[in-house]
């Protein structure tokens, strides 16, 4: 059992006219096997908590804490973030020129492991994941989302959370630029890894779409910089009916 707590996260960026505000005291806990949606209008600091809770630099932690297991997130490394059992699908995943997705996957899982995994043990276990989520053998071949389109980035990430079995998985808007077919094969996958290691789930969204495959515990709205309403699955369907003009400016 794993746990995720957030308190009064404060979080701004240095722009050309000095440090701007974006978090202002987020509350947040995610524990094993639940999944919390958070939903939001552009703007008002879904991808900041992500990328903050990840260790992007861009974003200076002002106040607040970050706890895995009652472990200081914070103090660690971003590699120490992903080793601690942390893992961040990104909007846009980034290319990685020179670097095939074989070699980046195997070594990911060694850092994480400790040890390389046993060849043949792995290319199962790859196979496995890249058969579930619909993709063509070739594509381990590849550069690291290098001339991927948005649907193969998706699964990638998606495999990669699959392979490295995370405690808390935190998923940025996972169904931006997804088709229809896409969307569920991303959703059952991110369904799989949830049920094979009773992770917890952080799933960042605009839409309602993605929670009719990936069912939310619990659903938090999200406006300037902090969680401003909170309910089950059906507060989703409100935001679906009337949307986020009551939040914005509050």
């Amino acid at each position: 059992m794993s746990t995720l707590e957030i308190r009064g996260l404060e979080v701004s960026v240095i722009t050309e006219k000095g440090p701007i505000e974006i978090l202002r005291g987020v509350d947040l806990t995610i524990a094993s096997g639940e999944t919390h949606a958070i939903m939001g209008p552009n703007g008002s600091g879904k991808s900041t908590l992500a990328y903050s809770i990840a260790g992007h630099p861009k974003y200076t932690i002002t106040g607040g804490s970050v706890t895995l297991d009652g472990v200081d997130v914070l103090a660690m490394k971003v590699d120490e973030r992903a080793k601690a059992g942390l893992f961040l699908a990104m909007q846009y995943p980034v290319e990685i020129p020179g670097v095939s997705v074989s070699n980046f996957l195997r070594t990911a899982a060694t850092a994480l492991r400790g040890e390389a995994p046993k060849l043949r043990t792995w290319v199962g276990e790859v196979k496995e994941a890249m058969n579930a989520l619909a993709m063509d053998p070739s594509f381990s071949e590849r550069n690291v989302n290098e001339g991927f389109s948005g649907g193969e980035k998706k699964r990638h990430e998606i495999m990669q959370l699959e392979l490295l079995k995370p405690k808390i998985a935190i998923l940025d808007e996972t169904d931006s630029g997804l088709d229809v077919d896409a969307l569920r094969i991303v959703s059952e996958g991110v369904n799989r890894a949830k049920a094979a290691n009773d992770m917890g789930v952080l799933l960042i969204t605009h839409y309602t779409r993605i929670l009719r495959y990936i069912k939310p515990d619990f659903v938090h709205v999200f406006a300037n910089g902090r969680v401003v309403e909170e309910g089950g699955p059906e507060l989703a369907d409100k935001l679906e009916e009337k949307g986020y003009a009551e939040y914005v400016g509050n």
